[in-house]
């Protein structure tokens, strides 16, 4: 059982949760979060936002009954906390561009802690949220409302990508890699459903090259050019 700090709401359907912790954890790593009883059934998969010695926030979206009910959540309230889980992001260096999508940005606040120097690209439908935030843990920011911001930077200008956002996004960054021909090592962070997180249910299991993978366990994240989308 957690308490929860403080529960910001961005927007109508953005979250910032933080919640007492000493576990933490590593960018790019997730932990299951449940805060009601029994409906609805399973707990919500939210990646680590940022991290301190005694806290955890998480950015979420509003999407279901259960993120729902994250949104509603106040100061004192309690909830389950099970984590962390997943492998999240690997030890880099080198050139690093850290590309998320909508509510994709949620890793890579703590990423661009990790990753000294490296640039953060964030792409919104519409109203943007937390790009101060962003300037202040990168010297590198980039913001595109609207459009698509993997037009905004050439993978082959850096030594490593890693991207997170909804599955088209995904799909267009393995064409774009494609289509560069980079060098770079490109990463996908995935946002399946899951079930348990733990890998027992199978519930979030996806295509990879070597046969089918775990995103909780195995993943979420993997090289871009080892994940296929139906």
């Amino acid at each position: 059982m957690a308490k929860v700090i403080s529960n910001m709401h961005l927007n109508e359907k953005v979250g910032l949760l933080e919640v007492e912790c000493d576990r933490g954890g590593r960018p790019g790593q997730f932990y299951m979060l449940r805060a009601w009883d029994t409906f609805p059934l399973l707990p919500r998969p939210i990646s680590i936002f940022d991290c301190t010695d005694h806290s955890i926030r998480f950015l979420y979206l509003v999407v279901g009954e259960g993120t729902r009910r994250l949104y509603q959540l106040r100061a004192g309230d309690n909830l389950i906390l099970e984590g962390p889980f997943g492998n999240g992001f690997p030890e880099l260096s080198g050139k690093i561009a850290l590309i998320g999508g909508g509510i994709g940005i949620a890793p890579f606040y703590y990423a661009a802690k990790q990753y000294e120097n490296a640039d953060v690209y964030l792409g919104f439908s519409d109203q943007p949220y937390l790009v101060e935030e962003f300037k202040q843990v990168s010297s590198s920011v980039t913001v595109d409302v609207g459009g698509t911001i993997l037009d905004t930077l050439s993978f082959s200008d850096y030594d490593h990508v890693i991207t997170c956002g909804p599955e088209g996004m995904l799909k267009a960054v393995q064409a774009k890699q494609a289509a560069e021909q980079t060098t770079a090592s490109v990463y996908v962070s995935l946002e399946n459903k899951m079930a348990c997180g733990v890998g027992a249910c199978l519930a979030c299991s996806t295509n990879h090259t070597t046969g089918r993978k775990k995103t909780c366990t195995d993943g979420p994240v993997f090289r871009a050019e080892e994940v296929s989308f139906v």
